[in-house]
């Protein structure tokens, strides 16, 4: 019988950037996903899209599948010949029954992997500011379950042992119980001064920390209206948070930022905005697609070498021309002794990777800024081949063309607006709200015919004034326009708002 296999792997405690790079080959190569109510969304779309994706979330009072159906389910997809990965919040091996389910895969003769996470015990209070161990406070960090088995009857844990404040203790799953665990501390001995702290959702852009003492933990916990999932900590340690608090303090910590780049452009600005402390909303308005001459952008790529200057306008023309390229069985070779623009760094940066040395980069990213350069550095009857989108403005061309330059436009792909009936209540749900392009809001107007009402009382941020005219143009306040016309700019400029 063909044998598949099980990967347990740890997704760690909530920000995507805290997965390992094993846990993610592991989930790149899996034909079936079984995750949990803990792991992150882009950690699990980081599964190939026709993967076959198993919810098992258990949250408290509400469980998908009990914890012998998920084992028994694992179990028989490894049995089926499946490449599974086993999706668990935190570590595999904390508090996670992670060791039952490896057991019940040994028996039954599936191989399988353990890939460790990053426990919340440790990453949530380091996001909270609060070092599990600091020589000036402890020499040691318990973690201990605040939700035991209740089927045996009695505690195990020693809260003798652990009523020491120079001793850290960490509890997980404690918050239905800890009044219970606040009590019992007491009651062997633990000061009623001791500091404590309670992460809820720590290391997401929804983190709250409340920080107390043994005495009013309970009822600060409640006046804030914190639940699980929450850590807690109970130490001396909790005392550094005054001074190492660092990433609720980021000035887009917790906003929610709406996203609206083409699919393939949108992870690392999601990234970027995760590291900022805010909370993407990925929802493309947008995708990019073949133009509607191909012919004539492969002529064009066909004879590059005939011009004197190739003007890329961004990044996904130059992957659209390295496509074309590759079909054609060659490589920057072809370029000849042709010269290149292009329009602002990225799309620079991507023509350096396929080794090609930009000769102009204007100053400022838009087409009435190359086209200048251009005419500086060229004179009449010069050749200028302009790839970009199908659907971009005439202003470089026409310019080039009043002055006496000889300029093929060719349209090397084209956007297409992408229906997502999602898009309002998504948008609702934002703070701030970005556009990268024109392309951008013609999708949003695309999916929302009153854009502008659903964007009032919202942050609008755009790059350029391009973009920014288009939204206006459709009727949308702009709050935000980036000075550099980069995504990198774009925050900058967010992040100074937020602090001023």
């Amino acid at each position: 019988m063909n044998r598949g296999k099980v990967w347990l792997v740890g997704a760690g405690p909530g920000d995507p950037g805290l997965l390992t790079i094993r846990g993610a080959r592991a989930l790149a190569q899996c034909d079936t996903l079984v995750y949990d109510y803990l792991a992150s969304p882009p950690i699990v779309n980081l599964a190939p899209p026709d993967c076959e994706r198993i919810y098992v979330g258990k949250k408290a009072g509400a469980h998908t599948l009990t914890q012998d159906e998920i084992t028994a389910l694992l179990v028989r997809l490894g049995l089926a010949g499946k490449k599974v990965v086993r999706l668990k919040g935190g570590d595999v091996f904390v508090f996670a029954r992670g060791g039952e389910e490896a057991r019940a895969l040994a028996e039954a003769g599936v191989p399988f992997e353990i890939v460790p996470g990053i426990t919340s015990a440790i990453a949530a209070p380091a996001y909270a500011g609060i070092p599990v161990t600091h020589r000036e406070h402890n020499t040691s960090f318990t973690i201990a379950t605040g939700h035991e088995d209740p089927t045996k009857g009695y505690s195990s844990l020693d809260f003798a042992k652990l009523a020491n404040r120079k001793a850290t203790t960490i509890f997980l799953m404690a918050m239905g119980h800890l009044a219970a665990i606040v009590a019992k501390l007491r009651e062997y001995g633990l000061e009623g001064d001791t500091p404590v702290g309670v992460v809820h959702e720590g290391t997401k852009p929804s983190q709250r920390v409340v920080t107390a003492t043994l005495d009013t933990i309970v009822d600060e916990v409640e006046r804030a209206g914190i639940g699980a999932p929450a850590i807690v900590v109970i130490g001396d340690v909790v005392r550094e948070r005054e001074h190492l608090r660092w990433f609720d303090a980021q000035p887009l910590f917790g906003k929610r930022v709406l996203v609206t780049r083409p699919a393939h452009q949108a992870d690392d600005f999601a990234a970027q905005l995760w590291e900022a402390g805010a909370e993407p909303i990925v929802a493309p308005t947008i995708a990019v697609g073949p133009p509607d001459n191909p012919a004539a952008a492969r002529e064009a790529v066909a004879r590059v070498r005939e011009y004197d200057w190739v003007a890329f306008t961004s990044r996904n023309g130059v992957d659209a021309f390295f496509d074309v390229l590759g079909e054609l069985g060659r490589d920057a070779r072809a370029f000849g002794d042709a010269r290149i623009a292009a329009i602002g760094p990225k799309t620079g940066q991507a023509l350096a990777r396929r080794g090609i040395r930009v000769d102009l980069i204007p100053a400022e990213f838009v087409n009435e800024a190359i086209a200048a350069e251009l005419l500086a550095r060229t004179a009449a009857g010069d050749r200028v081949l302009v790839y970009r989108a199908q659907e971009a403005r005439d202003v470089l061309p026409e310019t080039l063309r009043e002055q006496g330059r000889v300029v093929d436009v060719v349209g090397a792909y084209r956007t297409r607006p992408v229906d997502d009936p999602e898009l309002r209540a998504k948008a609702e749900r934002a703070d701030i709200v970005t556009f990268t392009s024109a392309s951008t809001v013609a999708g949003f107007v695309h999916n929302v015919a009153d854009a502008a009402a659903v964007l009032a009382g919202r942050t609008v941020a755009v790059i350029g004034p391009v973009t920014a005219g288009a939204a206006g143009d459709a009727g949308i306040h702009v709050d935000v326009v980036a000075e550099e016309f980069t995504v990198d700019g774009l925050l900058r400029v967010l992040a100074e708002r937020s602090t001023a």
